[in-house]
């Protein structure tokens, strides 16, 4: 999450909502804890002019570049705020096996909060969900970042 949060104060910098989001790899074998970044990125929908340049998205993509493959089975999505529908789908899509966020988003929050579209029993995968993951820090640097926006 410390890498996603990092990823979320660059794109805050570069005058983007502080989103950032990670992929792990499978971890490593015989239970060691080295775990692979496949990718890291922040949101880029201002500066790309792209509807779809969400973290997450973004993340996913780099990751199934990384692999060869769009599948990313045994991978894990790491966001600093809980994916959006977009984003939710697009995990659902790519076949990761967790999603671990940490901000809730209430008002367009698809892992849980307005809607839970990775739960959904009618998709034919559904990956685990672990939420809350540096909760206060991830909330504080979109807090932070929208603040100075409205006192301009």
């Amino acid at each position: 999450m410390r890498l996603a949060l990092a990823e979320a104060v660059a794109a805050g910098e570069r005058g983007e909502v502080p989103v950032g989001a990670v992929v792990l790899g499978p971890s490593a074998p015989s239970g060691a804890s080295a775990v692979e970044v496949l990718a890291a990125a922040g949101n880029d929908r201002e500066s790309a002019a792209d509807p779809t340049g969400h973290a997450e998205v973004l993340a996913l993509r780099a990751a199934a570049r990384a692999r060869g493959s769009w599948r990313l089975d045994g991978c894990t999505l790491v966001v600093t705020l809980e994916p959006c529908t977009m984003c939710a789908g697009a995990a659902v899509l790519s076949r990761v096996d967790r999603i671990v966020y940490g901000a809730v988003d209430e008002k367009g929050g698809a892992v849980g909060s307005l809607w839970d579209v990775v739960r959904d029993r009618r998709l034919n995968h559904r990956p685990e969900v672990v939420m809350g993951v540096l909760a206060e820090e991830c909330a504080a640097v979109l807090t932070t970042f929208f603040t100075t926006r409205r006192i301009r």
